[in-house]
C-alpha cells in the first residue's frame, strides 16, 4: 500500500569510496526520475555544498545538514558508538528516530552503521537481531530476497525463523510476491544435513503455520541463482561469504569474456556481433544495478548501498529506500509479525 507521496531521506553524504562526489550526484539523478524526493543530507559543509553547486536542481528539495565527524570505512563498531551522535552517519540516523526523516541511506561502514541503527532506533517487538537484506538476481521470473548477509556472524534457529518471516513480507512488498517460497541455505538437502540451530529453525517452520510462505526446506549455495526460493535464509557468516563469492564470479566472467574477445581479429569481429547481447549481460550482472540493503527488524527504515557503488548504483539504492518508504515497510512487518506470533505454536519464537 502507498503511504505517501514523497519521500524524505537523511542521507550520509561522506560514506563510501566516493564520498558527497558520488552521493550528491546520485541524489540528483534519482531525482531526475522521482521528482518527489526530498532529502537532509548530513557531512562536511564545505564537502557537500561544492558537490551542490554543480546541481542547482538539488537546492529546492536538499537541506544540507552540517555534521562535524565521519564514521571511517575500518573503524570498530564500538569505537563509532561513542562518536556517533556528531557523525555524518549517526546524524542520519537519529533523523528517522526523531521523525525529521522517513528513512536513513548510507554507504559506510556496514558494522558501525548496524550498531548505530540498532542503538538510536531499536528492535521491533518480537525480533532480538537485525538481518542485512538485499535482493539479488535469478534466472527466474524474480530475483530472490537473502537475508542475514552480514549483519550476524552467528544466529540461533529462533533468529533463523525471525529472519524468515521478515524475508517473506520484504518479498512480498519489494517483489509483489504473495505467498513466497523460503527455503534455508545449507551444505545439502537432506533434512539431515547442516548445523543444529539449521535443522532446528527447519523443525520450527516447518510446524508453524505459514500463510505468509511456503517453506521449501534447504537449499545449496549452487541454486541461489536459478530462481528455486523468493526468500533465502541464513546466518550473517555465511550470507556474506556468498554474497561476496556470487559478486566475485560475476566479475570473473566479466573479465574472462573481455580476455577472450580481445584475444584475436576473429574474437573481436565476434564481439562486435555479441555486442548487444553482452550489453544486457553485464547490465544483468552489474551489482550497481542491485545496490541497496536493508536492516531488517529495526523501528526504522535504514537502507545500506555499496561502498564502491558508483553513481547510479547509489541511485538504485535511493530508488528502493523510497519505495520501502511508500509501501510503509516498517508497520506491515509489525503487523505480519503480530499475526505471526499470536498464532498457535508461535509465541516461543519471539525474542
Amino acid at each position: 500500500m502507498m503511504s505517501k507521496d514523497h519521500a524524505l531521506i537523511a542521507v550520509d553524504a561522506m560514506g563510501g569510496d566516493g564520498g558527497p562526489r558520488v552521493v550528491i550526484a546520485a541524489l540528483a539523478l534519482a531525482l531526475s526520475t522521482d521528482p518527489a524526493l526530498r532529502f537532509r543530507v548530513y557531512g562536511d559543509e564545505k564537502l557537500v555544498r561544492q558537490q551542490m553547486d554543480l546541481f542547482p536542481e538539488l537546492a529546492p528539495v536538499c537541506e544540507v545538514c552540517p555534521a562535524p565527524d565521519t564514521i571511517s570505512g575500518e573503524e570498530k563498531p564500538s569505537l563509532a558508538l561513542r562518536r556517533a551522535r556528531n557523525s555524518s552517519m549517526g546524524m542520519a540516523i537519529l533523523a528517522v528516530k526523531a521523525g525529521e526523516a522517513d528513512a536513513a541511506l548510507s554507504a559506510g561502514n556496514t558494522g558501525a552503521l548496524m550498531a548505530i541503527a540498532k542503538l538510536y532506533l531499536r528492535m521491533m517487538r518480537g525480533i532480538d537481531r537485525p538481518a542485512l537484506t538485499t535482493i539479488l538476481p535469478t534466472l527466474g521470473k524474480n530475483g530472490v530476497a537473502m537475508l542475514d548477509l552480514g549483519a550476524n556472524t552467528e544466529c540461533d534457529a529462533h533468529n533463523l525463523v525471525q529472519f524468515a518471516v521478515m524475508g517473506a513480507v520484504y518479498a512480498h512488498l519489494v517483489m509483489g510476491i504473495e505467498r513466497p517460497r523460503l527455503s534455508l541455505l545449507n551444505i545439502g538437502t537432506e533434512e539431515m544435513k547442516g548445523t543444529e540451530d539449521l535443522r532446528s529453525a527447519a523443525a520450527m517452520l516447518r510446524q508453524t503455520d505459514r500463510s505468509a510462505f511456503r517453506y521449501t526446506g534447504f537449499i545449496e549455495s549452487d541454486r541461489i541463482g536459478q530462481g528455486d526460493a523468493d526468500v533465502i535464509v541464513t546466518d550473517g557468516f555465511s550470507g556474506n561469504i556468498a554474497l561476496k563469492t556470487i559478486e566475485g564470479t560475476a566479475r570473473f566472467i566479466t573479465h574472462l569474456l573481455r580476455r577472450a574477445f580481445s584475444s584475436s581479429f576473429r574474437s573481436k569481429i565476434g564481439f562486435l556481433l555479441s555486442k548487444p547481447a553482452l550489453r544486457l549481460f553485464r547490465i544483468y550482472l552489474d551489482p550497481n544495478n542491485h545496490n541497496g540493503a536493508i536492516f531488517l527488524g529495526l523501528n526504522g527504515i535504514v537502507v545500506k548501498s555499496h561502498g564502491n557503488a558508483n553513481i547510479s548504483g547509489v541511485a538504485q539504492a535511493i530508488h528502493l529506500t523510497a519505495k520501502l518508504i511508500r509501501e510503509d515497510l516498517v508497520n506491515c512487518i509489525a503487523a505480519d509479525l503480530d499475526i505471526f506470533f499470536s498464532q498457535a505454536g508461535n509465541k516461543e519464537l519471539q525474542a
